[in-house]
């Protein structure tokens, strides 16, 4: 008699890697901090547009799950206030970071429904950045550092939605884009 076993999708694809949740950002942000990507992350190094990640390594077995959790929260939900508020060192490299109390409360929520699946990283409260330089040496770092911060003021930052990407070692590959279907918000 023939095995009667029905496997989930999943199971039957050996191509599945763990799941990146990332919160997109407008068009005219994007482009600015791809740009400054461009210009300071090692080009060698540099196969990821600028991103604000909110997790890191999610299970693809619930990648379902996933994806009708994040459709379901940003079904109503405008889009978050968020603040670029300073420019700091990564000791070998620069980011801005992001103030965004409204979605981190989001994110706390999707925390709370994969808590049992969340690696150390995504389980520890994020300090929201965007990376625009990584991996160089100290004094490179430290030069732009002091560049930035000599033109930096405070900005707003558009966050448009979320991002689920598939990890697979190098250059994320695109699953979703899920966007804030609330009314709009004021920016700060």
């Amino acid at each position: 008699m023939p095995d009667q076993t029905v496997e989930p999708d999943f199971a039957l694809r050996s191509d599945l890697a763990p799941l990146i949740v990332t919160a997109t950002l407008d068009p005219a942000d994007q482009r600015w901090f791809d740009a400054l990507r461009r210009e300071h992350f090692p080009p060698e190094r540099n196969f990821l547009s600028a991103h604000l990640t909110l997790f890191h390594h999610l299970p693809p077995s619930r990648e379902a799950e996933l994806l009708r959790l994040l459709k379901a929260l940003a079904a109503d939900q405008p889009p978050p206030r968020a603040m670029v508020s300073e420019v700091y060192s990564l000791g070998r490299g620069v980011a801005y970071r992001v103030d965004a109390p409204d979605l981190l409360r989001l994110r706390e929520r999707v925390a709370e429904w994969f808590a049992i699946d969340l690696m150390p990283q995504d389980r520890a409260v994020p300090r929201f950045h965007i990376t625009i330089q990584n991996k160089v040496d100290p004094l490179v770092a430290k030069a732009l550092l002091a560049e930035l911060r000599a033109e930096f003021s405070a900005r707003p930052l558009a966050i448009t939605g979320f991002g689920v990407h598939y990890y697979r070692g190098g250059p994320w590959e695109s699953r979703a884009h899920i966007a804030f279907r609330g009314k709009a918000r004021a920016r700060y």
